[in-house]
């Protein structure tokens, strides 16, 4: 089996709400993201997927997100957790390839976007992961 990672960052703000502690008030993250796709062939370059067209995909959908309240979007439901984020960014790295013809999907027979990981600090990670 063969993985690649790629990474991104962006800045946003956000509150919790049903949530009894110093995260219901309104504070900011520096947030980290890995995405991680896994396959059992590499294609005729030798390659998995393309470095280039993964990290685009996942710029693209962190900077979306990027200095913005994360609670003004409706995905999250008003409560923008770490979790949320990370499938919030595996749907759109999903969503940005398919319109390139690339198929990322759970169904994929070549490779799978497997997990989005999301660093609020860099010692609290959230994931979001196929099995």
């Amino acid at each position: 089996m063969y993985e690649v990672r790629v990474e991104a960052d962006f800045a946003a703000a956000h509150f919790l709400r049903d949530y009894h502690g110093k995260c219901e008030n309104l504070h900011g993250h520096n947030y980290q993201v890995f995405a991680h796709v896994r396959g059992p062939e590499l294609d005729e370059g030798g390659m998995l997927l393309d470095f280039t067209e993964l990290k685009g995909a996942l710029r693209s959908v962190c900077k979306s997100l990027d200095h913005t309240c994360l609670n003004d979007n409706a995905y999250f439901k008003q409560n923008p957790s770490a979790e949320r984020i990370a499938h919030f960014i595996y749907d759109g790295i999903i969503s940005c390839l398919s319109e390139k013809g690339i198929d990322l999907s759970p169904a994929s027979k070549h490779a799978k976007l497997f997990a989005v990981d999301v660093f609020e600090t860099p010692t609290s990670r959230a994931r979001y992961r196929i099995d």
